[in-house]
């Protein structure tokens, strides 16, 4: 029997099939302290993952950059702790975004208007980030100026 239909490609049952991943059996729950410890390594899973993300890598590079160039304009530790405060927001939203493209990547491997929206409001949401992050480091440095 044929897995393809004259019109249309694959069947859509055997298509979907495809674009799934081999399941596993879900971990045990974990509780208490073990917990804890068990969430942090998801979270420095998570953190491995978007690392592989080259926007990740240039916004610490910048972000880097961003702190050493408070540093050297004698910001104070209050400003440079808002900057940090601001970046791990940044650095949080990417991880969503990312989170939502791998989501969307599974479900429409084909173009899809709901997916392109989808990537694009999580897009925004980063871009958000990254304003309100610039406007605070350009705030900081024109008062450290003494220019506003």
């Amino acid at each position: 029997m044929s897995t393809m239909t004259p019109q249309t490609g694959p069947k859509p049952d055997q298509a979907a099939a495809a674009h799934r991943t081999v399941s596993r059996p879900r971990p045990p729950r974990v509780t208490g302290a073990a917990h804890v410890l068990a969430a942090a390594g998801y979270s420095l899973q998570g953190l491995r993952r978007l690392w592989r993300e080259t926007a990740l890598r240039h916004m610490g590079l910048v972000g880097a950059l961003c702190l050493l160039l408070l540093a050297a304009i004698g910001a104070s530790w209050v400003q440079m702790g808002i900057f940090a405060i601001l970046f791990l927001a940044l650095v949080a939203t990417e991880a969503l975004n990312t989170a939502i493209e791998c989501i969307i990547d599974h479900l429409a491997p084909d173009w899809q208007e709901f997916a392109r929206d989808a990537k694009d409001l999580g897009s925004l949401a980063t871009m958000c980030m990254l304003l309100a992050t610039g406007i605070f480091l350009v705030g900081t440095v024109l008062v450290q100026f003494e220019l506003i």
